[in-house]
């Protein structure tokens, strides 16, 4: 094994929302549709969403909702002023913020929000 990762998938239930969300509302771009896996067009990391219940015959994990936080996504910015921008656009179509923009003491300007399934992920640039 590398140490490496390749792939990121979004286990969901709630195909439909995850998939606009993403497309629409973050602006990936769809590379492969099959209906219940959607592969978005991604720099570097392949980044796809999927359904639970594909993996029912592999194990009934798949199947039970996840509790907790268990990833996040981190959008980058160009710099703390196109956070602010971002954040201001995003509210604008909908996006549903837990934290607004703030300089954070890792040395980021970071804002927090969620997918349909209440992922948390953020956008941020380095200070």
């Amino acid at each position: 094994m590398k140490s490496k990762i390749s792939l990121v998938t979004i286990w969901t239930n709630n195909m439909e929302a995850m998939k606009e969300f993403y497309n629409k509302t973050l602006g990936f771009d769809v590379k492969l549709d099959l209906g219940d896996y959607v592969e978005f067009n991604n720099e570097g990391v392949r980044f796809a969403i999927c359904m639970r219940r594909i993996m029912e015959g592999y194990s009934l994990e798949f199947l039970q909702d996840a509790k907790g936080q268990i990833l996040e996504l981190a959008f980058p910015c160009d710099d703390p002023e196109d956070v602010d921008i971002t954040y201001n656009q995003l509210i604008q179509k909908g996006v549903s913020f837990i934290h607004p923009p703030e300089n954070m003491p890792w040395n980021q300007r970071t804002a927090l929000f969620t997918d349909p399934d209440g992922n948390i992920h953020e956008i941020f640039a380095e200070l």
